[in-house]
């Protein structure tokens, strides 16, 4: 039985319809990270789970529990914003007690879970402080301590790590993560950034323009995407696409060169293929190979991606070793083709893949 249940919740500011009738299952104890670009939904979609927005239509079920019309106080939820929210005029130890104090819990009580949780994320030589004297990701910690000194039943996560720098970022996912482990908790975690998604999720949720794309593992989604618009927005470098026209003898015609083996491709229709940089591999000209003269290439180290522009003007970019970036030269040909079984197919119509 799911967790968290939504049952084609729409969410209307106006006359503009924001969610168009959502059906998502959360399981028990799992990381659920909502993924998508930016107003396509996941923040709406987890305010309305938090309660701070009202569906326009469907219900939201939270362990079993009807929770459509009741306030968020009621919900049992713990939620962690971009911006922390801590009162500015309270210390830490206040800050992460308030909640459990407005329920009228005993101050020994409160004391005791506010020590647990501050001990559990190493900041109880800050208990003292206020928020105007801790660092980001100090604060970021206390506003974690917060939510877990309650014991709720979910914990919401709204973008809590886009005001840290790169490797603090890096470091504190870590440590959600590990924290969600330690606490076997539930955890729906918004972002627009596919790397914390990749790197944190049991299950990515990836919403467009009100509706879930693709629901699935990190694997299922990075090297299976249902759509075009997945296999665009996963990815780093983005994927290649290519046009293409389907042959009578299972072929697809582009004008890079001619794919084979694609048998769910009617004869003419009109498709769009996709190719991950990473899985473009050196090679002779010849059937399925992409052949492109070298534009630039960044160094990553042990590893460098290569910007190709083709015969008829289409560019492509490839990834490879640092061996194969030594012996390629500006304005030098290149030729690749594709790592078996990773050529994608999209429907250039519906952009469903095929």
């Amino acid at each position: 039985m799911s967790y968290v249940s939504l049952k084609s919740v729409r969410k209307k500011f106006g006359a503009v319809e924001v969610l168009k009738g959502v059906y998502l299952d959360i399981g028990r104890h799992q990381f659920t990270v909502l993924l998508g670009p930016s107003g396509c939904g996941k923040s709406t979609t987890l305010r309305l789970v938090a309660g701070l927005e009202p569906v326009s239509d469907g219900q939201i079920f939270i362990d079993g529990q009807d929770v459509t019309m009741l306030e968020p106080r009621e919900r049992d939820i713990a939620m962690v914003f971009q911006n922390y929210a801590l009162y500015p005029t309270m210390t830490v130890e206040q800050n992460m007690g308030f909640g459990l104090k407005a329920k009228n819990v005993p101050a020994s009580e409160i004391r005791t879970a506010v020590h647990k949780a501050a001990d559990l994320l190493d900041i109880t030589p800050l208990l003292a402080r206020k928020p105007g004297a801790l660092s980001g990701g100090q604060q970021q910690r206390v506003a974690i301590g917060r939510a877990i000194v309650r014991q709720p039943k979910l914990f919401l996560f709204d973008e809590p790590l886009s005001n840290l720098d790169a490797k603090l970022r890096v470091e504190t996912r870590a440590e959600i993560l590990n924290l969600h482990k330690r606490l076997n908790a539930t955890t729906i975690y918004v972002t627009h950034d596919q790397e914390e998604a990749m790197t944190m999720a049991d299950r990515i949720v990836i919403m467009n323009q009100g509706v879930i794309e693709q629901e699935g593992t990190p694997e299922d989604v990075f090297f299976h995407p249902a759509s075009r618009m997945v296999a665009a927005f996963i990815g780093s470098p983005v994927m290649n696409f290519f046009d293409g026209v389907g042959t009578a003898d299972g072929n697809i015609e582009t004008p890079v060169g001619i794919f084979k083996g694609f048998p769910q491709v009617k004869a003419g229709q009109k498709v769009e293929i996709g190719i991950r940089p990473d899985d473009l591999l050196p090679a002779e000209p010849g059937d399925n190979t992409v052949t492109g003269q070298v534009q630039l290439s960044e160094l990553l180290g042990v590893r460098a991606i290569i910007h190709l522009q083709t015969e008829n003007g289409s560019a492509f970019k490839a990834v490879v070793d640092h061996e194969i970036y030594r012996e390629m030269k500006l304005a030098n040909d290149a030729s690749f083709t594709v790592r078996e079984g990773r050529l994608h197919v999209f429907d250039s119509q519906s952009g469903q893949r095929l």
